[in-house]
């Protein structure tokens, strides 16, 4: 709980810092505190030294992990972002959650074992040199210069030649006027269609964030030998996050999602009624759980950062991020009801994963619509809005079959 409570409090800087002084910067630096305290932490002389160094280790995990994750967002073309935020991010995840109880099985003394889940953090200096600031961000910050050679390296990178002229001079003019405006945290809130998205993502953030921890710390009151119990925890999520991609690669999110969340809260909740003697059932249906809690949780994280405009899309994730470090926090607690009643964490776990699925049918469509750069490109968004075509009503008729009129008026 005290290191994702660091976690929290980096979840709520990391938006704005990254935002503010760039992508880059902000995910090197947060990088290098994650690695640094993570080292130091070998060398605690009491719980207490431990656990101070756990929190800043947790504050610059989730800044830089935030940070990568809308860097790639913003750089990367459409189909290889979906690529990119599920295997990209997820599958490699995964591969660190298997190598944990392998290291950990053979290296039995926690400060060697610290030591040497540290030490790879240094792999990542030479990545200064190979990862590009985000354009989308630079162009927001009004450095079009450095937005337009980023953009022309890409493409000879790409063997594309790239046109004479990338972005427009009139466009950057209007740009250029607009460059001085700042944004905080308060404009999650500017209207009401970005209100409610942050509403609902801190809530679906939050449950989602509980169940997943809830299952991964639950592997230990498992049957069987512990290590290898969470490493087919682990061994779970690789074809969790593959399922996820092709989903976000075909199907609409907010159905792809809460078929998810569905499929792992209904398997939780059929626990408690498995005989206490099939024991190999039980956690069967508990990795079942796991996958679909999984899929879930990497499906969302895509969903936020299509949803909100790039000015306050850092923000905007790093907010939903900070609510669902809350449901880590309390993770833990979950885990130990079952001191109380073995199925009780299964049951709540559930109940709310079901409920969360049903809050996502109520979020907007994002499937096939371009990234929103600015907060204006927001007020076309529908909410919490079901509206049925009618054939009395042309142009609502049109707006449905063709939702990219929703962008083309918001400009």
């Amino acid at each position: 709980s005290l290191f994702f409570v660091g976690v929290l409090l980096g979840s709520f800087v990391s938006g704005q810092l990254s935002d503010k002084f760039g992508r880059k910067n902000v995910l090197f630096a947060t990088m290098a505190m994650q690695t640094g305290f993570s080292f130091i932490q070998v060398f605690s002389t009491s719980w207490e030294m431990f656990s101070v160094f756990f929190v800043l280790v947790g504050m610059g995990q989730i800044s830089n992990y935030v940070a990568a994750f809308v860097l790639g967002t913003e750089i990367l073309g459409k189909s290889i972002r979906v690529l990119f935020c599920t295997l990209g991010v997820c599958i490699f995840y995964a591969f660190g959650y298997m190598l944990l109880p392998l290291f950990a099985y053979f290296i039995r003394d926690w400060r060697m074992l610290l030591l040497a889940l540290t030490l790879p953090g240094l792999l990542c200096i030479p990545l200064w040199w190979v990862i590009p600031e985000s354009p989308r961000w630079l162009i927001s910050q009004g450095r079009f210069q450095e937005a337009e050679d980023i953009i022309r390296k890409a493409a000879k990178m790409n063997g594309i030649t790239a046109p004479d002229v990338i972005l427009d001079p009139s466009e950057l003019q209007d740009l250029n006027s607009q460059k001085q405006q700042t944004y905080t945290i308060l404009d999650l809130m500017k209207t009401r269609n970005i209100l409610t998205i942050t509403i609902m993502s801190v809530i679906l953030w939050m449950i989602i964030s509980v169940g997943y921890f809830g299952l991964s710390l639950d592997t230990p009151n498992l049957h069987g030998d512990v290590y290898l119990n969470c490493f087919l925890s682990a061994v779970t999520e690789v074809p969790a996050y593959v399922i996820s991609w092709l989903l976000l690669r075909n199907l609409p999110r907010r159905y792809s999602m809460a078929a998810a969340l569905f499929l792992g809260g209904c398997v939780l909740l059929f626990i408690q009624l498995v005989p206490s003697h099939i024991r190999a059932l039980s956690t069967l249906l508990v990795m079942i759980g796991k996958f679909g809690i999984t899929s879930a949780f990497s499906m969302v994280y895509v969903y936020t950062a299509e949803l909100y405009p790039t000015v306050v899309r850092n923000m905007g994730v790093g907010a939903s991020s900070m609510a669902s470090r809350l449901g880590s926090i309390l993770s833990p607690y979950f885990v130990y009801l079952g001191a109380y009643d073995r199925f009780l964490p299964y049951i709540l776990m559930g109940s709310l994963t079901v409920l969360s699925g049903i809050l996502t049918l109520f979020l907007p469509e994002s499937y096939g619509m371009p990234l929103p750069d600015t907060i204006e490109q927001m007020l076309m968004v529908k909410v919490l809005e079901f509206r049925p075509a009618s054939s009395s009503t042309r142009d609502s008729k049109e707006e449905e079959e063709n939702p990219e009129i929703l962008k083309s008026t918001a400009f």
